[in-house]
Order: C-alpha cells, then structure tokens, then sequence
C-alpha cells in the first residue's frame, strides 16, 4: 500500500509529479466510480458523506459521477486529512526540521536488509538519488525520500487538491495537517521505521504494476481489492499497520464524532484505505452509533 493511498501531505511534498503518458492509462480505462458513503444517525438523517481519495493521479481520469456532483454540491464544508497542499516551502521547511534531527549512527544501506542492498544501489544509480544525502537523514524520512523516487502520477491531479480548491470559499476541516503526519513517523521507534524502510525500498524496486492495480480498484470501487492491498507491503506490518491506518482511524471517528453534532453536513474526503475493513473509519464511525451506508 503505497503513501498515495495514506498521507496527501506525502503527496503534496514528497511524491514527484510526472507529465501523463500519450496513451490512456490503466486507471482511466477502468470501469465504475470510486466508493462513496452517507453517514447517517440513529434517526436516519444525513451527517455526512465519505468519500476515498488517492493523492496522485493521472489527468485523464474520469473520476466524478453524477452521485459524487450531487453529494458535493449538497456538503455544506470539506473535511481533509490535511489543507495548505499548496504551501511547499513550509511543507519542505517543516520536513527539514525534523528529518534529521536524530543523525543515524549508520549510513543507509547499512540499515536495509542485506537481500536488498545490491537492488537499492541499482535502484539509487537510476533514479540519480544521492545515497549520501540519504545517509544523514532518519529511516523514517530517507523511506519517504525514497518514496518520491519511485512515484508516478500526477500529485496536481490528487483529489484532496482537487477538492480543497473546489471548497476554497467554504471552512475546509483539517483532521490531522502536515506536522502530525510527519510526527507519526518520527515518533515511530528505529525498528519500525527500518521495516518501514525495507518494505518501500522492496515496493520501490517491484516498478509500478501494483500501484497501478491499487489505483484500478481505487476508480472502480473495487472494495475487496482495496482492502487486500491495504493488508500488504508496509501495512503488512502489524506496528505499523497500527500506528500508520489503524490508529488514525480511530482518532479521526473520535474527531468526527464530535464534528457531526454541529448542523453544517460535511463532505469527508480521506484515502482510500482509511475507508475499509474492520478497522476502517466507517466501521469506527458505527460502532459510535453511526449508519454508515455505501450509496456509490
């Protein structure tokens, strides 16, 4: 499960974009909508709707139904997992601050696993990536540099942007913003950002397919793929799953919780597989008391 799915804030900083391909991608050739939900309560009433994002898309996606332009255009406010995509400077500031602030003891490819290390250095020598750089900083920041390398898609065309622009002239909800996504990460201890690191290293040096597939079942409102997905690569990971899915899951129904009590009904866009599963946000949402009904 890539950083696409998780934090926008990765996103907007840290995945580079790329110009989209003459031919159409797979993503745009698939079939179907992506997943939409109301929120509902005890008394049947509409709170909210829920909507899964990816953070980096191509431009020739068509992605909004007619159900998602009337949802949109009845949501009184949005409510992201983080808004000011746009400010890069801060967003580069803010990440230098912390990325190493904690100098590693070792250089990088002495903190990957052995099977990897000969496939990062090939990995590293084509995507120009400067393995010196990578060695001053944190495991959990030389992953997400890492990650950028390897990115594909078109970070303009992320949905959260999309729709923070759209909602520019309402109050946008911000469910964590930049600074909390990067100190789940440093807040990490060093073995879990070292299997973090391991797993996008190996997810970096497999190409695209999967991403590709992941961003399929994401246009199609392919559930059970998307859930499947979001139990492998560094999800797979029982810490990490905890503290990167899991865990902000739950901290968000608790926020929303309290959000829904006001009148105003919010659009709720987050990724994608915060959307799924036992420990997704709906299922967190109605253990709270919540309907939560599928209506796309």
């Amino acid at each position: 499960m890539t950083a696409r799915f998780l934090f926008p804030f990765l996103a907007a900083f840290l995945l580079a974009s790329c110009d989209s391909p003459d031919e159409p991608s797979a993503v745009s050739l698939a079939q179907g909508y992506p997943a939409l939900w109301q929120v509902e309560n005890a008394d049947g009433e509409t709170e909210a709707w829920l909507y899964g994002t990816i953070h980096a898309l191509p431009a020739d996606v068509a992605w909004r139904s007619a159900e998602f332009e009337k949802v949109a255009g009845q949501a009184d406010f949005l409510v992201v997992e983080a808004a000011g995509l746009d400010d890069t400077a801060g967003l580069a500031a803010l990440f230098g601050r912390i990325s190493a602030d904690e100098p590693p003891q070792q250089g990088l490819v002495a903190r990957l696993d052995p099977a990897l290390r000969d496939t990062f250095k090939e990995f590293a020598d084509e995507k120009d990536l400067s393995v010196a750089a990578l060695d001053g900083l944190e495991s959990w920041a030389a992953a997400l540099a890492i990650a950028r390398a390897a990115s594909t898609g078109d970070t303009r065309n992320g949905i959260d942007r999309i729709l923070i622009d759209e909602f520019a002239d309402e109050p946008i909800g911000e469910l964590e913003g930049p600074e909390r996504q990067l100190a789940i990460f440093d807040d990490l201890p060093e073995a879990e950002q070292r299997d973090l690191l391991n797993a996008v290293v190996e997810e970096a040096t497999l190409g695209d397919e999967g991403v590709q597939a992941l961003a399929v079942a994401w246009k199609s409102g392919d559930l059970d793929t998307l859930e499947a997905r979001s139990r492998q690569g560094m999800l797979s990971d029982p810490e990490l799953r905890e503290a990167l899915l899991v865990e902000r899951n739950r901290y968000w129904a608790a926020q929303l919780d309290m959000l829904l009590a006001q009148e105003k009904r919010p659009l709720i866009a987050v990724g994608a597989a915060h959307l799924v599963g036992p420990d997704g946000l709906p299922a967190f949402l109605e253990a709270r008391g919540y309907v939560v009904r599928r209506i796309q």
